[in-house]
């Protein structure tokens, strides 16, 4: 019992090592654009993995073989995708248009299968709550919805109150974590922990280990949370 708990064990660490390197390896856009041909890959993957740590008599070469040429004809199909149009229809299909000028193309929402709940849930979770609102709902072919709003729907920017907008000096970065100084974010900022710490000092903090979490804002100010 205790060698096939072992064995169990082994080849799941495994299978999961390796599926991490191939999942590097086929790259951040072929994971966060799920198409029809990565949920199929997807799936098959995770089915051949599990095969592999059930079937304790299925040979290790014959598991890397199988998922080392799914990851080969994923990257063979993202490259025919870029060079044909017409394969890349056939494989993704085509973005649908669902409301447009505030009303909804009921033949469009019919050929995707999707009821006017999910359309409406869809809306939602893009801040909109009316469908009056919107000029354009365009059903994307890896399933999101973009919504553009009618030119009255659109929020107010301060370009149109003619207001200057202030100079954007960084991406907002976690300077401070659970009283631990995050280092690298810090070098990445072109500051140092004796910039970090006057500035606690300013708030009246005088050791790291007091806050919970601290960031720099976008406009270079330290915000504090203990």
């Amino acid at each position: 019992m205790f060698t096939k708990i072992l064995n169990i064990s082994m080849r799941s660490t495994l299978i999961v090592v390796v599926l991490l390197i191939l999942t590097r390896l086929l790259g951040k856009k072929q994971m966060s654009q799920l198409t029809y041909f990565n949920y199929i890959t997807g799936v098959t993957m995770g089915s051949v993995a599990g095969d592999f740590i059930s079937e304790v008599n299925m040979p290790v070469v014959d598991a890397l073989a199988s998922l080392i040429a799914i990851c080969i004809l994923t990257e063979l199909n993202s490259f025919i995708v870029l060079k044909s149009t017409s394969y890349r229809k056939v494989m993704d299909g085509d973005d649908i248009i669902l409301i447009k000028k505030g009303k909804i193309i009921k033949p469009a929402l019919k050929s995707c299968r999707m009821s006017v709940n999910i359309l409406l849930m869809l809306l939602r979770q893009s801040n909109t709550f009316s469908v009056e609102e919107v000029e354009y709902a365009i059903l994307e072919t890896n399933g999101s919805l973009s919504v553009m709003k009618r030119q009255q729907a659109q929020p107010i920017i301060k370009s149109d109150l003619d207001i200057k907008a202030e100079k954007i000096k960084n991406l907002p970065r976690e300077v401070i974590s659970d009283g631990k100084i995050m280092k690298v974010n810090l070098k990445e900022l072109n500051k140092d922990e004796e910039w970090l710490k006057n500035e606690l000092r300013k708030n009246n903090i005088e050791s790291v280990k007091d806050v919970f979490y601290a960031e720099v804002r976008s406009d270079g100010t330290l915000y504090i949370s203990e």
